[in-house]
């Protein structure tokens, strides 16, 4: 029955007519052949790298800005032009693009080396060889290269937060082991105050040249989401008002294009879902609650046990609304969790620092309160909508392993 039923769905929606012309134009992997707003930064960075069309290193780049304000499509569209030109004129460059973001290939250098030198057709084992050998495959390969190469390395503060800043150093330095071959890092990241906190000696060899992206302004963003909806969407499908409501959410977020791009999509998949023809302004509103509820819901499964086991208490505390939650209550119930996981509890202080995070990205409010003599604590409040806590409190069930929940639950709310 239930087959049948699902055949005749697909059958349906096979014949529906979509809302969407092209979806793509709305993912963040996709680039224009029109890219608005930005030709101060196309033109710097083109300037910068333009000599390794002409067989010479370019200096190292390092590019900072906010999320979403087109450091990586930027970067990208210019890689791309010059690879064009280097393969219409048999030029001796190479690019190479890595998300250092991404689990098992730049979270150790082991990995990040192992995989530039993939790029080069060398198969190195994911383990087992010392890192001195891993670099020697990875310059024997370049070196027989004997081309320019331009290594991109986007959210390189992931990559030092992982394996170091000593691997930055030594891929800048990479040059004077090398006789045929020349490599230029480009670096970019969201973190403003990243290249600040490297060893000195990393800095400069990073940070020849240095390129800040502002975000874009609610206008600028109009127009770009105006221009991508002209390709994403059927014509007269979207409500009046639909791009502004959009633009307006972004620029509340600090410019953030990429965020407006993903919420036209997803409002869009709405209207869809709904059978709709156009798509109106109150699934923007749907699209920034669920996008917020899984980018928490990735946050939380992304973190670590600790993070998670701090979580957890606070927010079961909270289901009590009559409940005053305080710190030294989440750390009593953070030890009973910890028992029973059979991780290793942290002080009290370190629970405190995990706490102050949890407030500074949003999850929680931690208010600071007197208690006379007894000194001071903070009073904690979850800062989510109880749909998305009820999720996020099944997830952490999951996540931690806690067979008996119900039975800790009933332990702390009744």
């Amino acid at each position: 029955m239930v087959r049948d039923n699902l055949q005749g769905f697909f059958e349906t929606f096979l014949k529906r007519e979509t809302i969407f012309k092209n979806k793509k134009v709305l993912q963040s992997s996709y680039i224009p052949e029109d890219i608005s707003h930005r030709d101060t930064q196309i033109n710097q960075i083109a300037q910068i790298l333009a000599p390794a069309l002409k067989n010479d290193k370019p200096s190292n780049l390092f590019i900072y800005g906010k999320t979403g304000t087109g450091k990586t499509l930027i970067t990208k569209y210019v890689a791309d032009q010059m690879e064009n030109i280097s393969k219409e004129r048999d030029l001796p460059l190479h690019i190479i693009y890595i998300n250092c973001k991404l689990k098992k290939i730049a979270d150790t250098e082991y990995r990040l080396i192992a995989e530039l030198s993939r790029f080069f057709g060398k198969a190195v084992p994911p383990t087992g060889l010392p890192t001195d050998e891993v670099y020697n495959i990875f310059f024997q390969a370049l070196d027989q290269s004997q081309k320019v190469i331009i290594i991109i390395l986007d959210e390189i503060d992931q990559l030092v937060k992982k394996a170091g800043d000593e691997i930055i150093y030594n891929l800048t330095r990479i040059n004077s082991d090398l006789k045929k071959t020349q490599v230029s890092i480009l670096g970019i990241s969201n973190d403003l105050m990243f290249a600040n906190n490297l060893d000195p000696r990393v800095k400069s060899s990073l940070s020849e040249e240095e390129i800040l992206f502002p975000p874009y302004n609610a206008v600028q963003i109009q127009d770009i989401l105006r221009k991508r909806a002209e390709q994403a969407f059927r014509q007269d499908t979207l409500e009046e008002g639909v791009i502004q409501k959009c633009a307006a959410y972004a620029a509340r977020e600090h410019g953030d294009a990429r965020r407006a791009l993903e919420l036209l999509r997803v409002a869009g998949e709405l209207a869809e879902r709904k059978n709709k023809e156009k798509v109106v302004i109150s699934e923007i509103d749907e699209a920034e609650d669920k996008i917020e509820r899984d980018r928490l819901v990735d946050m939380v499964k992304t973190h670590p046990k600790q993070f998670q086991t701090t979580l957890y208490p606070i927010l079961l505390l909270n289901q009590d609304k009559k409940r005053q939650v305080l710190t030294g209550d989440i750390y009593d119930l953070y030890k009973t969790i910890c028992q029973k996981t059979q991780i290793r509890p942290l002080t009290q202080r370190r629970v405190s620092d995990i706490i102050a995070e949890l407030d500074m990205l949003g999850i929680i409010n931690a208010k600071v309160i007197s208690k006379g003599r007894f000194g001071r604590t903070r009073e904690i409040n979850v800062a989510l909508t109880q749909s998305v806590q009820k999720k996020i409190l099944s997830l952490l069930e999951e996540e931690l392993n806690l067979n008996n929940s119900k039975q800790i639950q009933k332990q702390v709310l009744y």
